[in-house]
């Protein structure tokens, strides 16, 4: 990739490379695709594309959850000058409202997706009422089931380095989508540093389950890995979901070098893992693990790696990195070779422009940082105060970056373009930090992102869901991630403005909960009563307040009363079910305790998340180890059904060894 300038220019010189693309569709189910035959399936998608008017310069919505048709339809834009713009399919209705509103943004964009795809989308329209929204996009939907014929190759266009590759849309937009705007440049700015740094080569072996909605799987696992000519290897999400442990059996198997995962990912690993013994496994070829997205936990990096080590991976595989779409992907990673490792601060003395202070081991205060490795080549990083003016080593400033890899702006949006940069041209990230020792620490963020399952969500956005309830309005609701001393990750708490009784309050915690379930998939751990909204002189909702208030266990005495209240609504004799179904129920609701369940619920129609099912599986395991897989959920999706199966199982007689 040394002198090519456009990302088309890069497709169309891996015509040569003897690599290829493993799109690993179960445990002993793949489809490989050579660098070649990638080219020129592109190319034969563009003819098909052009041939229905898609032109250089339109925009191409790709809405699809296979990755084999996102990676064909994805480059065939590309190499048309046409720039595509990828949306995840998700299980949420959110998913699709923010497909309806990136395409009005858009304005006449063109959707690349599936017969399935569309169907849904239709049916969703019109049950609220968007028919006409739907069927401007179904004028300009190309059906990936309708290919019949790729045999005739489209001539690329003259991409210019300049030219928009494509936009990335934040994974936390729904009522005003937010675009990043990468160039062919920017991506391949960002490449070449992350490539230096890390040291890629065509010996290595990638692999990733990480969506190719995200910047982390779409950038830093597909580009910059076809970019160096690696053979790649891609594992739908879901798969990684409901099986997690076929990732390092993918990983042994193909002798992957290079992988990722953010924290989440580990942990949800580390949980269906559990007491289990892996066999077979040896993944002393795997080099670098990378560990980003979302704030990284220590404890459970050490827990992963000491779970890792007698398979032979290497304490120095891990990689803590920091980055973010608006950078094409990576910031600051530590140099190959280096442990990770992490400074123990004071958490009380990390406000923006306090210098961090070191403490001792046990130290009730004591915050773990994990440190982020120093700015990567092409790109620059600066901390600095309220006045945009550089703070020393140690002290809290605010996160600003620029440099070839830094996007120009988001997508038609000029007062958010103005917000987020200087006077001289650094961008304004919304992370807060400090520098320690030369390398990156992140110490929060300013604009109060929540980060859950390894998705950045805005706090707005939530409440915007959450004040569909009845009685609720705008400001009596507020949503914030707060992270409980000692736990690897963030929990989604909502504070709701209430002065009435508590018994009151139940159906309306259990309806926020639901909303914001039903409509973002996310899951609620906490729905707060409080009687005033902390804002401030200017009105708006200090929502830090709330979390540190939650923290302190001021609420303590609220969520007491209500867990009470609720066993007191719903005792154990009130449901007509079988024995089998009360238990189930019961596992159920712990891990969904603001929805009120019925035996003949579909958990899907509910809102359940994949993570969510995870949980009810492992309670599920607890009561009766080894009798119901993770795989038989989807399969025996109410109580009901459940319940039936796990009676025939329980009742089958024990065969002889």
């Amino acid at each position: 990739m040394k002198d090519v300038q456009t990302l088309v220019e890069l497709l169309l010189a891996h015509r040569r490379t003897r690599r290829h693309i493993g799109y690993l569709e179960g445990e002993d189910l793949e489809r490989r695709v050579t660098y070649a035959e990638l080219c020129e399936r592109a190319l034969g998608i563009l003819w098909r594309l052009q041939r229905r008017g898609a032109a250089r310069g339109d925009h191409l919505i790709l809405f699809l959850s296979n990755n084999e048709a996102f990676i064909d339809g994805f480059w065939a834009a590309l190499a048309g000058g046409i720039v595509p713009v990828p949306v995840a399919v998700g299980i949420s209705d959110e998913h699709r409202w923010k497909l309806l509103r990136i395409a009005c943004q858009l304005g006449e964009p063109w959707l690349y997706t599936d017969r399935k795809g569309l169907q849904k989308l239709s049916a969703f329209a019109t049950e609220v009422g968007e028919q006409e929204a739907f069927q401007a996009i179904e004028r300009r939907a190309f059906l990936i089931d309708e290919i019949e014929d790729i045999g005739r190759a489209a001539d690329p266009a003259d991409v210019r380095p300049g030219d928009i590759a494509f936009i990335q849309y934040s994974s936390g937009s729904t009522s005003e989508p937010k675009g990043v705007v990468l160039t062919h440049a920017n991506l391949l700015a960002n490449t070449r540093g992350a490539t230096e740094v890390a040291g890629f080569t065509d010996q290595d072996v990638s692999l990733s389950w990480m969506p190719l909605t995200h910047d982390l799987g779409l950038i830093g696992f597909f580009i910059m890995m076809f970019a160096n000519g690696i053979q790649l290897n891609l594992m739908p999400t879901d798969l990684f979901i409901r099986r997690p442990l076929l990732w390092t059996t993918f990983l042994s198997r193909h002798r992957a070098t290079l992988t990722a995962s953010p924290n989440f990912g580990y942990r949800h690993y580390l949980k269906v893992l559990g007491e289990r013994e892996l066999t077979g496994i040896d993944l002393s070829a795997l080099r670098l693990i990378f560990n980003g997205a979302e704030p990284i936990s220590l404890s459970l990096c050490d827990e992963f790696m000491e779970r890792m080590a007698p398979f032979g991976l290497a304490r120095t595989a891990m990689r803590p990195v920091y980055g973010l779409a608006e950078a094409s992907l990576v910031m600051t990673t530590p140099a190959v070779g280096q442990r990770y490792r992490a400074i123990r601060v004071d958490r009380h003395a990390l406000a923006l422009g306090q210098v961090a202070r070191e403490v001792a081991p046990g130290d009730a205060s004591a915050l773990e940082l994990m440190l982020l490795g120093r700015t990567i080549p092409y790109a620059g990083l600066r901390l600095v105060d309220d006045a945009d003016q550089p703070v020393p080593p140690r002290m809290v400033g605010h996160v600003q970056i620029r440099g070839a890899n830094v996007t120009g702006g988001y997508f038609r949006a000029p007062a958010a373009n103005a917000a987020a940069f200087t006077s001289d041209g650094w961008l304004r990230t919304g992370d807060l930090g400090l520098e320690w020792d030369g390398e990156l620490a992140i110490t929060g963020r300013a604009k109060e992102i929540i980060f859950v399952n390894g998705q950045n969500y805005y706090p707005h956005d939530l409440e915007a869901i959450a004040q569909r309830a009845a009685g609720l309005e705008l400001g009596k609701v507020a949503a914030a991630g707060c992270q409980p001393p000692g736990a690897d990750t963030e929990r989604l708490v909502l504070f709701v403005l209430h002065r009435g009784p508590l018994a009151d309050f139940l159906p309306v915690a259990r309806e926020v909960a639901h909303l914001v379930n039903e409509h973002a998939g996310l899951e609620v751990a906490e729905v707060v009563p409080i009687r005033r909204m902390p804002k401030t002189t200017s009105g708006k909702i200090q929502r830090v307040a709330l979390e540190q208030a939650w923290l302190a266990g001021e609420f303590a005495a609220e969520t007491t009363e209500l867990t009470r209240l609720r066993a007191a609504a719903h005792p154990a004799g009130g449901v007509s079910a079988s024995g089998l179904e009360l238990r189930l129920l019961a596992i159920v609701e712990s891990v969904l305790p603001d929805r009120r369940v019925e035996a003949d619920d579909n958990l899907f129609d509910i809102g359940a998340s994949s993570l969510a099912l995870i949980q009810i599986h492992e309670r599920i395991d607890q009561e009766f180890p080894g009798v119901v897989e993770l795989t038989e959920l989807f399969e025996y999706p109410t109580v009901q059904q459940l319940a039936r199966f796990l009676a025939t199982r329980l009742e089958a007689p024990a065969t002889s060894a």
